[in-house]
C-alpha cells in the first residue's frame, strides 16, 4: 500500500496516518522526519539540507525527491508507505512521477471547514502540564482555568480563528492543484493512483473504518 494523505489541519491526519500505517504494516514517512534523520545521520543529502536550513532558506525539491528516494530503500518500506505533507506542490508531485515511485491511492480526510474551525478555534491548553480542553467538546470543570492547578487555560496562536483561516486557506490551494494533478494523470491512463476522499466527521474508529474500506476497493 503506496499513499498519499491529504488534510486539512485540524482534520484527524496524525490519528489517522497512525491507525493506517499500523494496519498496512508500512512506515509514516514526513519530510520534516526525514530532513532530521538526515542530518543527524550526516548523509550527503543530509548535509546539503542542513546548509540551507541554516541559512534560513527552503530545502529545494531536488534535495526533498533524493531524501524520499534513499528512504524508500529502506527495508521497512517493502510493503509500501504513507506519505504525510508530501507532495505539498505541483513540483514536488511532478518530480515524485519523474523519479517512477509508484503511488497506489491519494487519499483525502475531508473535513467541512466550518468544523475545523469550531474544533480548533474552540481549543484551550494548560502550557505546564500539556493538558489539553475544548470550550464545547470537553470542557474544563472552571472556565478557563485547568481542572488540576486551576491555573490559567490559553488558546495557543495557531488554534485563533484568523490563523486557522489562513492555514486552510493555504491547504486548499496546493491541495486542490494536486487533486486536479492525480485525476488528470489517472483520467490519461497515465497512472493507476486513485483518487479517494473520505468523510472525517465521526468518531475515530468509524472514520478509520471509511478509510480501511475506501483503501480496500
Amino acid at each position: 500500500m503506496r499513499l498519499i494523505l491529504l488534510g486539512a489541519p485540524g482534520a484527524g491526519k496524525g490519528t489517522q496516518a497512525a491507525l493506517i500505517t499500523a494496519h498496512y504494516n508500512i512506515p509514516q514517512i514526513s519530510t520534516g522526519d526525514m530532513l532530521r534523520a538526515a542530518v543527524k545521520a550526516g548523509t550527503p543529502l543530509g548535509l546539503a539540507a542542513k546548509k540551507i536550513m541554516d541559512a534560513g532558506e527552503l530545502v529545494s525539491d531536488d534535495i526533498i525527491i533524493g531524501l524520499v528516494k534513499e528512504r524508500l530503500q529502506q527495508p521497512d518500506c517493502k510493503k509500501g508507505f504513507l506519505f504525510d505533507g508530501f507532495p505539498r506542490t505541483i513540483p514536488q508531485a511532478e518530480a515524485l512521477k519523474e523519479a517512477g515511485i509508484p503511488i497506489d491511492y491519494v487519499l483525502e480526510i475531508a473535513v467541512p471547514d466550518e468544523a475545523i474551525l469550531e474544533r480548533m478555534s474552540g481549543r484551550r491548553v494548560h502550557l505546564p502540564s500539556g493538558r489539553s480542553y475544548h470550550i464545547k467538546f470537553n470542557p474544563p470543570k472552571v472556565e478557563g482555568k485547568d481542572d488540576v492547578t486551576g491555573e490559567d487555560l490559553i488558546q495557543r496562536d495557531d488554534d485563533k480563528e484568523e490563523t486557522v483561516k489562513k492555514r486552510l486557506q493555504v491547504y486548499h490551494n496546493q491541495t486542490e492543484a494536486l487533486v486536479d494533478f492525480y485525476q488528470k494523470l489517472a483520467a490519461e491512463g497515465q497512472s493507476n493512483t486513485k483518487y479517494v476522499k473520505v468523510d472525517g466527521i465521526g468518531d475515530v474508529k468509524e472514520v478509520n473504518r471509511r478509510i480501511i474500506d475506501a483503501l480496500s476497493k
